[in-house]
């Protein structure tokens, strides 16, 4: 038998129960949180992955406090229960639809939060993210986007800190096709050697949120991009969608951006918008790329661990060190001054930074 609990709401997307998720082993449902102060201190993030067909659901909680980013991670076996919006310690809740959600991370391995994300206007539809390789799709997803507010706290070892007023950051919701759990040994025949280029630009400005992201091909062509102005309060039909152009800088012996500049042509949104840093957020402490905690691996009915990443430590070049978010600090040619984060990933070749191989680094 497989009816759960979701049967009993309209969500079916298949002549199947809900706990039948199509045919694809790949396919995946997933919750992501960012946040930070309006100063750019206090960085947190949180992923909550569901794989219906590998029937393990993880949750990721991480955050920034000094040189240390903080993580724990949590796997478990879902029981083909797709409702269950926990995994260990990691809870979400849906107050609204939309617009609201809450997140609560029970105190384990001296790490403990709660807070709740207000949307600033309606998500946003990004295109959907189709991506071959020879006849495999590698990608086949959907993601929403939305800008917003956050009140609560985070305790570390025993000390509370609550969130700074004016926390801001942005949450998306995705599903869809993407590699995960454990990798497919057999190789594609032909195949180029692996590559992926990824930027993601979510502002928070004081009138209104700035989307905007791409993904390139080894060459700088675009295969999927779109730039979106979201005014305060906006319904989907007030969203402008355009295009942008990104110049992006590398740090030196590094894959991480070192800043950049945005062109774009959307209504209401600045014409060009530079980047600043001011700080970064290793995504491997929540779970992307991590080598022993990436989404959608087995650990057993339930696993749960803290990781301490000292930032100043690391291995720029490192696999699962490539991505990362920067948070930064954004000026508009208008004038407007906003803050939110510059994620990247660029994986194998990419011509037009000079990138030759897997792995090397900016010259």
């Amino acid at each position: 038998m497989a009816l759960s609990k979701g049967d009993e709401f309209p969500i079916h997307q298949t002549a199947e129960p809900v706990a039948y998720a199509g045919t694809d082993r790949n396919f995946y449902d997933r919750y992501f949180f960012n946040g930070y102060a309006p100063d750019g201190s206090g960085f947190f993030a949180l992923a909550f992955g569901v794989y219906p067909h590998l029937d393990v659901a993880d949750a990721h909680f991480s955050f920034i406090r000094g040189d240390t980013q903080y993580c724990l991670h949590a796997s478990a076996e879902m029981g083909m229960e797709r409702m269950s919006m926990r995994v260990g310690p990691i809870a979400i809740e849906v107050i609204e639809p939309l617009h609201a959600l809450k997140v609560t991370i029970d105190e384990t391995e001296d790490i403990a939060g709660e807070f709740t994300f207000t949307g600033r206007a309606f998500p946003i539809e990004e295109p959907r993210f189709t991506h071959r390789i020879g006849p495999r799709a590698f990608m086949d997803y959907t993601r929403m986007t939305q800008n917003g507010h956050y009140e609560g706290w985070i305790s570390l070892d025993g000390e509370r800190h609550d969130m700074a007023e004016g926390t801001a950051g942005t949450r998306d919701r995705s599903w869809g096709v993407r590699p995960v759990g454990a990798r497919d040994p057999q190789p594609m025949p032909g195949a180029p050697l692996p590559s992926f280029f990824w930027q993601w630009t979510p502002i928070s400005f004081p009138n209104g949120s700035l989307f905007f992201h791409v993904n390139n091909d080894t060459q700088g062509r675009a295969w999927n991009t779109r730039a979106a102005w979201a005014p305060d309060g906006a319904d989907a039909q007030d969203i402008a969608e355009g295009h942008g152009s990104m110049r992006t800088r590398l740090q030196p012996d590094t894959r991480w951006p070192s800043g950049g500049t945005l062109s774009l042509a959307v209504m209401g949104a600045p014409e060009q918008v530079t980047f600043d840093p001011l700080g970064r957020f290793q995504m491997r402490g929540l779970g992307y790329t991590h080598p022993e905690w990436n989404h959608g691996l087995h650990h057993g009915t339930l696993e749960v661990e803290r990781e301490d990443i000292a930032l100043d430590a690391l291995d720029p070049l490192a696999p699962e060190n490539l991505h990362v978010q920067t948070l930064v600090r954004v000026s508009g040619n208008d004038g407007s001054e906003g803050i939110g984060v510059f994620e990247q990933l660029i994986i194998g070749p990419f011509a037009p930074l000079g990138l030759t191989g897997m792995v090397d680094g900016a010259s």
